[in-house]
């Protein structure tokens, strides 16, 4: 059995970001990856948003992560040359009715630091001409990413203070020992470690992994639920130059328009609960797309959607629930000395994953 110092488990964007925190506290680091790259799931199937932290619940991990993470991710990109665009964000009324709404989000955005200017229609539609609004209020800090970029930055630089990745290597099991964690990998060069510290970001097979450790407390690891969002592409010449959101619902941002660092318009996430993992961007969910765009863009033309892509939020709270926090639990609270595991890693864990892995580290 081969000894090494600590196990990064998932190489999406907080797993590599956490290797990489650790790399240069001097630790010796492998990562474990299940697929034969980097990056394949949640982490390349999002809308590759800086968010500037508005949205949250105050005092909570995802709020201080978030603004934290934001901060931080505009200088690592500055840093290491890492595409991105701050773009900035209009969040809308869509009519009288939701004005309220945005005013109470101006006040929790300022009580967590972040101004938000509040803009009538006439001044929204003066920087947006095509979108149709009661008001909105305009965020200067949200922007757009190179997400694949930004993974391939973290995994160079986790490789240059020493640590090491081994892809097709899914881990199917392990348990507690009194010096940490054993580990057992499957895939075609199957591998039996020991690691005096092992940290889960596995995302979507967190909860598999946590149950298929021995000796961690069954109760530690949380229901997971999937919520799938797919995104539609727009056809033609892009409507908007900022990000456009709704106001927030209780799962999710909301069906929103982004576009990518190439100028390409795309909307999405809806929210689909699902019992299985299917990336298949399903064509009759076309028309409750042209509903909700058609609310704050009335002259999106007829058939100017096409399929795009879909994710899957690895969620912890179940349709009708409140959203719940981050979940990222210590030794103590897994129960296995030197386990670390991280649950829930939904929006906004891009923006958050540097701040994520230096509250890990």
């Amino acid at each position: 059995m081969e000894h090494v110092d600590c196990i990064v488990i998932g190489a999406g964007v907080v797993g590599l970001a956490v290797a990489r925190a650790m790399a240069r506290k001097g630790r010796e680091v492998i990562i474990l990856e299940k697929a034969d790259a980097f990056g394949t799931e949640t982490s390349s199937r999002n809308s590759e948003v800086i968010h500037a932290g508005v949205f949250y619940v105050h005092g909570s991990l995802k709020e201080r992560l978030c603004i934290e993470g934001r901060d931080k991710m505009y200088a690592f990109c500055d840093a290491y040359g890492v595409t991105y665009k701050r773009s900035t964000k209009l969040i809308y009324a869509a009519d009288d009715g939701e004005r309220d709404g945005l005013k109470a989000l101006q006040k929790h955005a300022a009580d967590s630091g972040v101004h938000l200017t509040w803009l009538s229609a006439a001044d929204a539609k003066r920087l947006e001409p095509e979108l149709h609004c009661a008001a909105a209020l305009h965020s200067p800090l949200s922007g757009i990413v190179d997400s694949h970029a930004l993974m391939l930055a973290f995994l160079g630089d986790a490789e240059a203070h020493g640590a090491s990745i081994a892809y097709n290597s899914p881990v199917i099991g392990g348990r507690g020992t009194e010096g940490g964690v054993e580990i057992e990998t499957g895939g075609p060069d199957a591998m039996h470690l020991t690691a005096r510290t092992v940290i889960n970001c596995a995302g979507l097979g967190a909860q598999g992994i946590g149950r298929a450790i021995q000796g961690v407390r069954p109760a530690s690891v949380p229901r997971q639920h999937y919520a799938k969002g797919s995104y539609f592409y727009l056809s033609g010449k892009a409507p908007f130059s900022r990000l456009i959101y709704p106001l927030p619902g209780r799962a999710s941002l909301g069906l929103h328009y982004t576009r990518d660092l190439s100028g390409q318009g795309r909307f999405g996430p809806d929210l689909e609960w699902v019992d299985a993992i299917d990336y298949r961007v399903q064509e009759e969910r076309e028309r409750l797309f042209y509903g909700e765009i058609r609310r704050y863009w009335p002259g999106l033309p007829d058939g100017a959607l096409r399929p795009g892509y879909s994710g899957i939020r690895p969620k912890i709270q179940g349709p009708g629930e409140h959203a719940k926090d981050f979940l990222i639990q210590m030794p103590a609270e897994t129960g296995v000395n030197g386990f670390v595991a991280l649950y829930g890693i939904e929006s906004p864990g891009l923006t958050s994953c540097l701040a994520i892995a230096d509250w890990v580290a």
